[in-house]
Order: C-alpha cells, then sequence, then structure tokens
C-alpha cells in the first residue's frame, strides 16, 4: 500500500521532557529519551501529546460550527478524512434524566451513551483514528492489547476497512467481546497472563514483524480519537458552561482525551473554562486515582468486575495526573457494589443499559450525589463508555432470575399481587 503524505501543521510533544516530533513516515510512539528507561512494573515516560497550529486554525474559522463543517478536521492528525471508516462513529446520543427512582433531581443529569458507536463502545473513536492513520502510513496490520472493548473495536473497525487485526487478550477476558472479536475476523491471542503482559508482548510483536501497534497511550492517536466526545458534549450541551463530567477510568487514556478536546477548545478561544473532570474508578482497581497524591507510584494487583477498567499499571497515568492537577480535576474510588448498584439505577432511570466499567461513571455520579456535593441547577454529565451486554456475565451473577410459573393469570396474579 502506498503511503500518504504526512501533515506538517501538528506534532508530537513529550509531556516529560517538552521535546517535539513530526509525524514522519518513521513512526514513533513514545519519546525515545524519555522512554528509555520505562520499566513494565511502573507507568511509561515519554507519552506524547499531539499540538496543532492554534494561531493558524483560530485564523481560518469564525466559531464552532465552522470546525464542525469540516468534519473537526483541522484538529486531527489525518491527511486525508476520507481514510477514516465508513461506520457511523461518534455522534452518539445524549439523554437528560429529571430523576431518580421517583425524586426530583435539583440539577440537570445528562448521560452520553457511547454505547451506540459501531462495536458498542467508546473505543470505536481510538481505533478509528488509528486506522486511518495505519491506511495513510502503509501498514496493512494493526496490533493491540486488549480486557476486550479495544480489541473487539480494532477488530470491528479493521473489518471495515480491509485491514488485518491481532488482538491480545488475557485469557479471562469477557465471552461477548472475545466473540465478537472472532466473528469480525481478526487474529485474537488469548495469553495465559495479565492485560499488562499482553500489552507488553504486542509491542515486541510490532517491532518484531513491523506492525502498527494500537494500544493506549502507547500510540499518542489513541487520545486524539478519544477526544472527538469532547467536541460532541460541547454542541450537545447548547456550548454552554458543563460542570462536571463524570468518566470511568482504567488507563486514563479516555480522561485525558475528554480533556485534550476541551483543551483545543480553550486554545481556539472557542470555551473560557475547562469543565471538572471527575476521574472514577472502581476500589479493586484504583491504581490511577490511588496515586495522585505525592511523586511515587505503587501498583496493587486488580481484581475488579469492571473487566475495562481493570488495570495494575496505568499507561497513561502521567498525563492524566497532569491534566487532573492542571485544571482542578477531581477523583473518586467506588466498590464493585456500589457500581452492580448504579448499573441497575442508570438501567431502569434512563434505559441506558451500561457495562460495569461504564457504570462505574454513574457511580462516581451517585457518590457525589449521597454526599451532597452537586449544587443545584448545575449541569453534570456521565461518559456511558459500554454497552451492557459487552460483560453480561458479571451482571447476571448479581440478578435474581424468578422461578417459572404455571401458564395461566392465576398464577400470574399471585407473582404480581401475592
Amino acid at each position: 500500500m502506498a503511503k500518504t503524505k504526512t501533515r506538517n501543521d501538528c506534532v508530537f510533544i513529550c509531556i516529560d521532557c517538552g521535546r517535539q516530533y513530526d509525524l514522519r513516515p518513521d513512526i514513533i510512539y513514545l519519546c525515545p529519551t524519555c522512554s528509555a528507561g520505562n520499566q513494565a512494573d511502573t507507568p511509561p515516560r515519554g507519552v506524547l501529546k499531539t499540538i496543532y497550529d492554534y494561531g493558524r486554525i483560530k485564523r481560518s474559522i469564525a466559531d464552532f460550527s465552522d470546525l464542525k463543517q469540516t468534519g473537526f478536521s483541522a484538529l486531527l492528525p489525518i491527511s486525508d478524512p476520507g481514510n477514516l471508516p465508513a461506520l457511523r462513529i461518534g455522534q452518539t446520543p445524549m439523554y437528560s434524566c429529571s430523576q431518580l427512582d421517583g425524586e426530583p433531581l435539583p440539577y440537570h443529569l445528562h448521560i452520553k451513551d457511547d454505547s451506540q458507536n459501531p462495536t458498542f463502545s467508546y473505543k470505536d473513536r481510538a481505533s478509528g483514528l488509528v486506522s486511518a492513520f495505519a491506511r495513510e502510513m502503509g501498514y496493512d496490520t494493526i496490533v493491540a492489547a486488549s480486557t476486550g472493548n479495544a480489541g473487539s473495536s480494532l477488530a470491528g473497525i479493521c473489518a471495515a476497512q480491509r485491514q488485518h487485526a491481532v488482538i491480545l487478550v488475557p485469557a479471562g477476558a469477557p465471552a461477548a467481546k472475545i466473540s465478537q472479536i472472532m466473528l469480525y475476523g481478526a487474529h485474537l491471542i488469548p495469553v495465559k497472563g495479565t492485560y499488562d503482559q499482553a500489552f507488553e508482548l504486542s509491542i515486541q510483536l510490532s517491532h518484531e514483524f513491523n506492525w502498527y501497534n494500537r494500544n493506549t497511550a502507547y500510540n499518542p492517536l489513541t487520545i486524539e480519537g478519544k477526544k472527538t466526545a469532547a467536541w460532541e458534549i460541547f454542541e450537545q450541551m447548547g456550548n454552554r458552561p458543563i460542570d462536571r463530567i463524570y468518566v470511568p477510568v482504567g488507563d486514563g487514556v479516555i480522561l485525558s482525551g475528554i480533556y485534550k478536546g476541551f483543551e483545543d477548545l480553550l486554545a481556539l478561544d472557542i470555551i473560557q473554562q475547562m469543565p471538572v473532570i471527575v476521574a472514577v474508578q472502581s476500589e479493586k482497581s484504583d491504581n490511577l486515582v490511588r496515586n495522585m497524591a505525592g511523586t511515587g507510584f505503587h501498583a496493587r494487583s486488580s481484581c475488579t468486575i469492571a473487566d475495562s477498567i481493570s488495570v495494575d499499571v496505568p499507561r497513561n497515568f502521567h498525563m492524566a495526573k497532569w491534566y487532573l492537577l492542571r485544571y482542578g480535576g477531581e477523583w473518586v474510588s467506588v466498590s464493585d457494589t456500589d457500581i452492580l448498584s448504579a448499573a441497575s439505577v442508570m438501567a431502569r432511570n434512563t434505559g441506558v443499559f451500561a457495562e460495569p466499567a461504564a457504570a462505574a461513571a454513574f457511580a462516581g455520579l451517585l457518590h457525589h450525589h449521597r454526599k451532597g456535593l452537586i449544587g443545584e441547577k448545575t449541569h453534570q454529565v456521565v461518559l456511558s463508555t459500554g454497552s451492557g451486554l459487552k460483560d453480561i456475565r458479571a451482571l447476571e451473577k448479581h440478578l435474581h432470575i424468578p422461578d417459572a410459573v404455571e401458564p395461566d393469570t392465576g398464577s400470574i396474579q399471585k407473582v404480581l399481587f401475592g
């Protein structure tokens, strides 16, 4: 496949040392200098951030609608938007909820439902952009490590793009996500180990076989793909200020992506202040929020039911931490019990059926709600990142399925009315 000319009006900047790198034919994932001493048991240094010529963009647009008219092409690191998948990625719905279990809410609650993406998760935003860039750079095979959603996303996007996907997953990944990967025609490789071990192995394979690597944070374009939801939230909220956005966190890339999307709008003077972003993790996989204080990092083994955010070593820890501290973000950890309860509350009050990892964000909102931390008439957005059908096994264990009854109205009346 012939290579397409890469853009020369955006660059990668290392978040640690500030060095700049071109989006050049020699693929770069991390800053070579800062990543030289990286260890598998600590978050990597040298993660790259994509910066655009914001001055030039400002001179070429009048307002947000001008950006949207061009498909936000000025803020995406690809040369030809025609290389993006034909699937409808993004433009997912936003729903409003005025009460919980019959009790009116004193604030405005909004659910951004990204389970409506083609493979039913937020990860399609990153996979679509990575796939387009790989096409421009002449790569036919893309490899990724995943707990499930990123893998099924890449598999589906590559099927649409006629690219080859190689997906490494921990052997215990949910069956629904494994089934998706296989049906899309990707090469599935279950690994006897953790997500973090699969992650390192996929990097070795990308170097050995010259495959393009989609791994979260390791590939800087995953952040660029995931930032697009911020622009949609801004528009769907009527371009008004947003008080909080609750985001489920594993590696920290979705969190950084939301920040980056709004940061782009800040740089273009389209918005004047950053929303408060709330990082929500499970108490059983809290390696990002637990390490917010101080300068060190200590990993604990993760064992949460929310598999999509079950991470021992958050790959985007340093960028996510920088964003949270720079822009006055908040963070909270919730129990797995709270997550399961939140999935139920969310489903019966909004009609949105979220997998446990996505329900974690709603659990974060409920935590603030119970603590009285949400101001009246404020606008609170919950980012729901994946469908409950992605991991029905985790939810089934906590549901009581009624016993069958005789097929007559008397039996049914007895069940309904006692």
